[in-house]
């Protein structure tokens, strides 16, 4: 157990295994033997941290170098993080019980923005400066990434370098340069300056940003001659070859997401306009059939688990999918491991493949229309119809499946009441589609459960210049289908406007949101993605206090010509290609995907993926 934290303060809070470490395929190093200590942390409680693909990649990929050791902080609920502050005790690293104040790297993955109060109660806990211009030189370097550093403003004044792009990349040069500066003795700034001409590394500090009277950008410009003035991603080219653990960490507790994960491919072919990752993490690079085959068998030899979960963006668009799936299910049924499929398109649905997975009909099925009326799903390039979500539906319905979930949005560009109907009639057609099967032929009972969020308009979209509905204009849409919606066998859920109108402040928030985010803290927000703790007052209170607007980042539309906070940042898909998309867009015009039809996006300046094929 822990040393670093008594007894008898476990005994005290929820779930103590949170704390302790100890887990099967942790990672023992001697800190005496290592020039680096890097301390992975994820804003969030230990089971959604633990769940997480990119924690497991990282950490392994990181503890490979024997001169580093990578251990793993969370956010502590708030009943540890009373005991924590009462009894003087420092936000401390798993693996030792350390206080990751005294490391080299404080990392931070930044999975969703309304994480980021997370982030700032973290530092404080740790003892470590929340404001990059105060933290000294005995204090760690506070380095972030992940799939929000694609936007890194917000956190600019509080984060020290953003890693922008994939880490199996660079990080093991950016590592080897600090540990030569460790031992020239260079300052941090000396270290910055070089770290600064590594692919995929933002150091803020190194940038000047002005602003027009009216509150947008006037320019963003590099204050330090090697800075570049554009930073680019870094991605793997070559999934065969990159690092891929053979082994997992396996908790001592029930997590989210307790299961092997095999990574197929990354990337996206599909190209809807209001998802982000489908753009920023183009190309599309598969793994090999063989590769993923092989990972598989080492995977569950190393963590007992009892089931597999294929993961990617659109997992039904890797090329080999189905013999994939088929040959995993063979190779592990004798063992009783279970394949877990993620949420598959409806045109990819394989009714065959299904009913070869156990337990399957237990947890029912998944699909993504994303809106209601074919006008809007054109609009959004979303490339299915109706009649693909019905005859998948009834598909489903005839294999013997009784329980469909539904995602869309509300508050799509040009989203008009028609639309919003037709996400009420979708869903009574579904059932429908249930009762003209015959009673022998189905399942004994239906349930379709329509989960609706906010759309939220994020960087790098073909939307990204586009207002956000109203808090008050999402509710009148959320009661007007609620009101629309007939039978007792639908069931509607969705999310709250409040949370989702913060996270497009945050999305597309500019450098001076750094003082809203630690103002908000300030005021008591934090775990702001837990319905339960998310305080919405604290943050309206920050507005107030900061003379922001919430309307001026969420609800304005944006121009063409604006320069944007994250234009500095090059992901390979080009700005003329996000506004013919949204012009494509207003005109309800689809573009194929990217193996139908090249788009030109910009992406193939990678090499690789689809736009070679």
């Amino acid at each position: 157990m822990n040393s670093y934290i008594k007894d008898e303060i476990l005994l005290k809070v929820e779930k103590p295994a949170r704390y302790i470490g100890n887990e099967i395929n942790m990672v023992k190093k001697n800190p005496d033997d290592i020039d680096i200590r890097f301390a992975f942390c994820f804003p969030d409680v230990y089971e959604v941290g633990m769940s997480h693909l990119g924690l497991q990649i990282l950490y392994f990929f990181l503890n490979r170098r024997n001169d580093t050791y990578c251990e793993r902080a969370f956010a502590p609920w708030h009943d540890m993080e009373k005991e924590m502050r009462e009894n003087g005790i420092d936000l401390f690293a798993l693996e030792t019980g350390d206080p990751i104040k005294n490391f080299d790297f404080v990392g931070f993955t930044l999975q969703y923005e309304m994480s980021y109060t997370n982030i700032i109660n973290m530092l404080d806990l740790a003892g470590i400066s929340i404001w990059s211009k105060d933290r000294g030189e005995n204090e760690p370097i506070i380095i972030a990434g992940g799939p929000c550093a694609y936007n890194p403003e917000p956190l600019a004044d509080i984060v020290d370098i953003f890693y922008i792009g994939e880490g199996e990349v660079s990080y093991d040069e950016f590592l080897q340069l600090y540990k030569e500066c460790k031992k020239q003795n260079l300052s941090k700034r000396e270290f910055f300056k070089k770290a600064v001409k590594i692919s995929g590394i933002y150091i803020p500090c190194f940038y000047d940003v002005d602003y027009n009277s009216d509150g947008t950008i006037k320019s963003f410009e590099p204050n330090f001659e090697d800075a570049p003035k554009t930073v680019k991603k870094v991605i793997v080219k070559d999934m065969d070859s990159v690092f891929y653990p053979d082994k997992q960490l396996v908790p001592l507790i029930e997590v989210i997401h307790d299961r092997v994960v095999l990574e197929v491919f990354r990337g996206c072919i599909r190209g809807c306009r209001f998802c982000q990752a489908g753009y920023v993490y183009r190309p599309v690079r598969e793994k090999s059939y063989e590769c993923i085959l092989s990972k598989a068998q080492s995977l569950v030899d190393n963590s007992g688990h009892e089931e597999i979960s294929l993961t990617s963006l659109s997992t039904g668009d890797y090329t080999q999918f189905k013999p994939l799936a088929q040959s995993l299910i063979e190779k592990f049924s004798d063992k009783s491991v279970n394949l877990s499929l993620p949420s598959l398109r409806i045109d990819a649905f394989s009714l065959e493949l299904m009913k070869k997975i156990r337990q399957v009909r237990k947890s029912g099925l998944t699909f993504a229309p994303e809106a209601g009326s074919q006008r809007l799903r054109n609009v959004i390039n979303k490339g299915i119809d109706e009649n693909e979500i019905l005859n998948g539906c009834s598909l489903a319905f005839k294999g013997g499946w009784g329980r469909v979930k539904l995602y869309f949005m509300t508050g799509l560009p040009t989203e008009n009441e028609n639309d919003l109907l037709e996400m009420a009639k979708l869903s009574s057609a579904i059932v429908d589609e249930y009762f003209k099967i015959p009673k022998e032929n189905r399942a004994k009972s239906i349930s379709v459960i329509i989960s609706c969020s906010c759309f939220v308009p994020k960087p790098f979209t073909p939307f990204q210049w586009q207002p956000q509905a109203s808090v008050e204009e999402f509710i009148q849409k959320q009661k007007f289908i609620k009101a629309n919606i007939s039978g007792k066998y639908i069931k509607f859920n969705y999310h709250e406007p409040e949370l989702s109108s913060l996270e497009a402040v945050l999305a597309r928030g500019d450098r001076k949101t750094s003082k809203l985010i630690v103002k908000a803290w300030e005021l008591g927000a934090k775990f702001d993605s837990w319905n339960e703790l998310f305080n919405y007052d604290a943050w309206l209170k920050a507005f107030e206090e900061t003379s922001l607007s919430k309307e001026f980042y969420a609800n304005r539309q944006r121009r063409y010509d604006e320069i944007l906070p994250w234009d500095f940042i090059d992901i390979g898909v080009k700005r003329d290609f996000f506004i013919r998309e949204m012009e494509k867009a207003k005109n309800e015009e689809i573009t194929p995907n990217c193996r139908a039809k090249c788009a030109a996006c910009g992406a193939k300046c990678f090499g690789g993926g689809v736009c070679f094929e």
